[in-house]
């Protein structure tokens, strides 16, 4: 296989290929990292259709958006490919890849995980060329790479992408924020009387919380910097919210479900700085321009933090040992050193990192003066 000028080796591309399936329909953050893959699929195959097997949310975002995606092929709930959205309908998988097969994919690639659930569903569309991730536990597909779990998710997917042919034209995610996604975040936010910064102190795994009275410190320095500051969440993350805000102490402007996906892209793009928890929002920030301020978990910051520092600066925790009990939680991932294994518990595992490291990293990136001066 001759060498990408970026990423290793890149193997041959497919002949005659009119379309392509991509398996990604996870969650958020797990979308931005596989931008680039598509990217690579985009310019190797510029003539196929590029159909995503996605969620439902991935349709409504990728409504009339430029970028590599053409067309969202919504996958039904199924366990290791994805949770039903709220009211949604059972769709059986046997039907649905019934269906996809009248699709006649030249080309169909997992970049889902480890494969177990997700390369079945992959081999079922009856694509001319199949190629993905395989766990130890995962069948085969016709070109796969061995999944390892400490490994950057971006690099991950450019590297399934060039089992077929498709060396990697950028290692940075990026998606366009559409002239309605911003026309939504004015009628939501208004024009700002200062510059803004975001803070989002939710996510999904509470252990890649930080405390919400964390953020509030934080929301309180910058304020007194002399910024807007908005504090967003869904619907799910309103007591989340609710305490940054109270624990903040000066004003601040929640912003919980006021806003789509693409809104809250549009706001993003219009701050000076998002903060966040490892979690979507922060990949989806990073992925429209804004300067980034991340806090992670040290297995996470492997997987997940962006390598680049012009405008982000991951900040990251060295708990390896269950807060509530001891355990040591890395024997999972190696399981030949001493320790424990998996635990129960769900407390932070970011607690650590200290609120002056936050303030330090927004501020340098801000390069803030205090208000007046």
């Amino acid at each position: 296989m001759p060498p990408s000028p970026v990423l290793g080796p890149v193997g041959e591309r497919v002949p005659d290929v009119e379309r392509i399936a991509v398996l990604r329909a996870n969650a958020l953050g797990d979308f931005i990292f596989i931008l680039p893959a598509l990217e690579a699929l985009r310019a190797a195959y510029p003539a196929a259709e590029l159909v995503l097997l996605g969620a439902p949310w991935h349709a409504t975002l990728w409504r009339d958006r430029p970028g590599p995606v053409d067309r969202v092929l919504v996958v039904p709930p199924a366990p290791g490919i994805r949770e039903p959205a709220p009211g949604e309908e059972p769709a059986a998988m046997a039907d649905f890849l019934a269906a996809a097969r009248t699709e006649r994919f030249d080309l169909a690639l997992q970049v889902h995980g480890g494969g177990a659930n997700s390369n079945p569903v992959v081999a079922g569309l009856g694509a001319r060329v199949t190629a993905g991730l395989r766990a130890a536990d995962a069948p085969p597909l016709d070109r796969w790479l061995r999944y390892v779990y400490y490994q950057h998710e971006v690099i991950r997917a450019l590297e399934v992408v060039a089992l077929v042919g498709a060396p990697a034209t950028t290692i940075t995610p990026a998606l366009a924020v559409t002239d309605a996604d911003r026309a939504e975040a004015g009628r939501v936010l208004g024009a700002p009387a200062r510059p803004r910064v975001a803070l989002h102190p939710g996510a999904t795994d509470n252990r890649r919380r930080w405390p919400p009275d964390r953020f509030g410190a934080v929301a309180r320095a910058l304020a007194g910097d002399g910024y807007e500051v908005l504090v967003t969440g869904t619907p799910a993350e309103q007591e989340t919210v609710d305490a940054v805000v109270a624990a903040s102490g000066v004003p601040v402007s929640p912003q919980v479900g006021t806003l789509s996906l693409g809104g809250l892209a549009a706001c993003y793009q219009g701050c000076a700085l998002v903060i966040s928890n490892d979690t979507g929002p922060l990949h989806l920030a990073a992925a429209v321009g804004a300067a980034t301020v991340g806090v992670y978990w040290v297995g996470n910051l492997i997987n997940g933090a962006t390598p680049l520092r012009g405008r982000h600066r991951p900040i990251a925790s060295w708990t390896t040992h269950c807060p509530v009990c001891g355990v040591d939680c890395t024997p999972g991932i190696y399981p030949h050193r001493p320790g424990d294994g998996e635990c129960p518990h769900r407390d932070s595992f970011v607690a650590d990192v200290p609120v002056i490291e936050v303030v330090e990293a927004a501020r340098e990136l801000l390069a803030v003066r205090p208000a007046g001066r």
